[in-house]
């Protein structure tokens, strides 16, 4: 299938949250994890979701463009062009991205897509992110809101970010501390500035002890709980049932958490959650392997020729993106997305 128009991004996300089940975002970097990711929710039946990040979106330019918008776009256009050999609904997001890079990187892709509605296409993406953990609250919703007026506007999905995620991603990194779980006010302003869709829709990613990384079990403490904390903050301000989860939450730090962890998160309305540290590891360790069971293949050692069949990057590089849609389709089962495409 084509990559999801806005109508059927919405409708994935609004059955997931129906359905209490999630979508996993897999972050990608070049053509083999896009088309290691695919596979993954196709051999899974699940729709999902590709995302790039400023780090990641550079590198997709090469070495010598550097450039986060372009490597962006090309590998935005590579992934609409393959997922339309598949039977699944595949949506484009942009990861995190800090006040520095929003000139940089967000706005100009929200610019890049409202052209192209005006023009009468689908948005290239249909979502971003916008990550404002490092501002102080009340800066980081003042600049959503111009975000989400400009997202609605081009048929785009925003991302918000409150509470702060813990470890490393990009080059940033922020302390774990007790700023990785979303306060109740941060939950009742976001509401006050953003609304409930009615000014566009968006998604939210609160925290709940959050990290990006593995952990040994102990260093993190996730508390899930937080989140039904924050929606019953936000059916209060609004007036309507708790039951009805106004909010739609984004599980940020998702490697290697307890599958407990995650079905309670799913209970208080995540509809997405990124994988990327778990993904990284399942793609590079067949490299790995390939390299020290192959070492005097793929090396020129003591004058020797080596062996091509060995060094062709084709040959470790099929041995990564198979383990890497290994390990999407481990995703899609734990968050309950398998075998629930829209399109079935």
């Amino acid at each position: 299938m084509p990559i999801a128009t806005p109508e059927k991004y919405a409708e994935m996300l609004a059955k997931a949250k129906e359905g209490g089940y999630a979508f996993p975002a897999i972050n990608c970097t070049s053509s083999e994890t896009i088309n290691a990711a695919i596979k993954g929710f196709a051999d899974a039946g699940s729709d999902g979701i590709i995302q790039f990040s400023t780090g990641g979106a550079e590198f997709g330019s090469g070495l010598g463009v550097k450039d986060m918008v372009t490597g962006a776009v090309a590998l935005a256009e590579f992934a609409h062009v393959i997922a339309a050999k598949y039977d699944v609904t595949i949506a484009l997001h942009t990861d995190h991205c800090p006040k520095d890079k929003l000139d940089g990187f967000v706005r100009p892709l929200i610019e890049i897509s409202a052209e192209r509605v005006r023009n009468g296409q689908n948005p290239l993406f249909q979502s971003h992110m916008w990550d404002g953990s490092a501002v102080p609250i009340d800066e980081n919703l003042e600049i959503a809101q111009e975000l989400l007026a400009k997202t609605a506007a081009a048929n785009i999905i925003l991302e918000v970010e409150i509470g702060v995620v813990g470890g490393e991603e990009d080059g940033v990194e922020a302390e774990i501390n007790d700023k990785l779980y979303t306060s109740v006010e941060d939950f009742e302003k976001t509401v006050d500035a953003l609304g409930a869709g009615e000014k566009g829709k968006y998604l939210l990613a609160a925290t709940f002890g959050n990290v990006h990384g593995v952990y040994k079990p102990g260093n993190v403490k996730l508390k899930p709980s937080v989140l039904d904390d924050g929606q019953k903050a936000a059916a209060s301000k609004l007036g309507v049932d708790a039951a009805t989860k106004p909010f739609d939450f984004v599980f940020h730090g998702g490697s290697g958490s307890l599958k407990s962890e995650i079905e309670e998160s799913l209970s208080y309305g995540v509809v997405k959650m990124n994988v990327d540290t778990d993904t990284q590891y399942a793609f590079t360790r067949p490299i790995a392997g390939h390299m020290f069971a192959n070492y005097d293949g793929v090396l020129k050692i003591d004058g020797e020729v080596g062996n091509k069949k060995f060094y062709d990057p084709r040959g470790y590089l099929k041995k990564a993106e198979a383990s890497m849609t290994e390990r999407v389709i481990e995703a899609c089962n734990d968050l309950k997305s398998a075998g629930r495409s829209i399109g079935k």
